[in-house]
């Protein structure tokens, strides 16, 4: 009797203003469940996200939140509250590098759901955001599950909201009994078991100028190095992503919470490897705002496997951890 082999199945759409995919497959006869369901379970788990963390929507917890007069206690739903919670134990372990209440300058320069701008702000104008940014300044009661408005407050979870949807799609899918899967969302991807050969998934990491793209077909045409992801998640922060250039002045929408200013220095992109997508969203995007030595000691510090891209006199250069080395594929 002929044996059929696995196939590897896809689903993709948008989400979060960028775009998602998933790649699974099962032994034949062991998914009962058909692609619309797993569609349905996807799509359910992003617009979650979206329903409770996203600052373009106007109904969301979040912007409810940010627009809550100030005294105002919240109760977050439990993803969201967890998600904040990593953020604000990030934000204290940088040293401020990372903030989750980094919204109002955010939007001043452009980058979030105010109006874009190809200007540089006034620096009065910066001040009065930066005033408003401290995750200090938020009041959190953990057995209610509760947050409050200390007045100006903007809550921005883009560097990690994208992480967490990729984690929730894969535990949404794990829950209809597809265990191995690779999924993306804006660049942020998880690989949970194996691929039919019984490897793990392979990815392509996303080097400046370039898109992070699954590897299973075109691993020699890859742009940069490749990664194997047994139940690891990747995510990349870098500044050439979305940026404007005013008066010769290169403005990436990486701010950097403690000056209220775009980041100004030789990094051009962190990739890290962690086995939860979220830790690995707001981690590059923390590395990358401390810049290429004290976001390096940070790495190191704390054992991570993270890439490091910066910018030299003859092009970008590569700086691996040991960590990271050790998952090349």
């Amino acid at each position: 009797m002929k044996t059929v082999a696995p196939v590897v199945s896809e689903l993709g759409g948008l989400t979060m203003g960028t775009r998602w995919s998933v790649r699974f497959w099962h032994p034949i006869g062991t998914l009962s469940a058909p692609h619309s369901a797993l569609r349905a379970a996807i799509e359910s788990a992003l617009d979650t996200v979206v329903q409770q963390m996203s600052p373009w929507a106007p109904d969301s917890d979040l912007s409810r939140f940010n627009r809550a007069a100030a005294g105002h206690w919240q109760t977050l739903p439990e993803p969201f509250f967890s998600v904040l919670r990593c953020a604000l134990d990030l934000a204290r372990d940088s040293g401020d590098a990372y903030d989750p209440t980094v919204g109002p300058v955010v939007d001043l320069w452009g980058f979030g759901p105010a109006p874009t701008r190809d200007t540089v702000p006034p620096a009065a104008e910066i001040q009065a955001a930066h005033a408003r940014v401290g995750w200090q300044r938020l009041a959190i009661d953990v057995p209610q599950r509760r947050v409050r408005q200390p007045g100006g407050s903007a809550l921005d979870l883009s560097s990690i909201a994208k992480g967490h949807a990729v984690d929730a799609v894969a535990s949404a899918l794990r829950a209809l009994g597809c265990a191995n899967v690779l999924v993306e969302v804006g660049g942020e991807l998880l690989g949970c078991g194996r691929r039919p050969d019984g490897a793990p998934w392979r990815v392509a990491v996303k080097l400046p100028g370039f898109a992070m793209t699954d590897t299973g077909a075109d691993i020699d045409e890859a742009p940069g190095p490749v990664l194997a992801l047994p139940d690891l998640a990747v995510a990349t922060s870098g500044d050439d992503f979305r940026h404007f250039v005013a008066d010769g002045e290169h403005c990436s929408h990486t701010i950097d919470p403690r000056t209220g200013r775009p980041i100004r220095h030789a990094l051009a992109s962190v990739t890290v490897v962690h086995p939860q997508c979220m830790q690995a969203d707001a981690l590059a995007t923390a590395l990358l705002v401390l810049g290429p030595e004290a976001g390096w000691a940070y790495a190191q510090r704390h054992r991570l496997a993270a890439l490091f891209i910066r910018r030299g006199a003859e092009g970008h250069e590569a700086r691996p951890t040991e960590a990271f080395d050790a998952l090349l594929a």
